[in-house]
């Protein structure tokens, strides 16, 4: 499994999605990204904005923001 998700370190809804992919044992690596929006260079190439977090699911060639959709997406696809 391919999954890759952009966070803040500190951001509420970013660990949201951390525990939820840890709960249900999903492999994944983080990239941690710079607290300035004007930063985020690979964020906004990735998902066409600057937003966090990221879920990039390269298997099933999907990527979302918004935390609540990334819940959503782990609860029906990844658990």
């Amino acid at each position: 499994m391919s999954i890759t998700l952009y966070a803040l370190d500190g951001c509420p809804y970013c660990e949201k999605v951390h525990d939820a992919l840890q709960e249900h044992g999903v492999d994944y690596e983080t990239v941690w990204v710079e607290a300035l929006h004007s930063k985020r260079n690979e964020v906004k190439r990735v998902s066409g904005q600057r937003g966090v977090p990221v879920l990039v699911d390269a298997d099933h060639g999907v990527t979302m923001a918004e935390s609540a959709n990334i819940l959503q997406y782990v609860d029906r696809t990844l658990a």
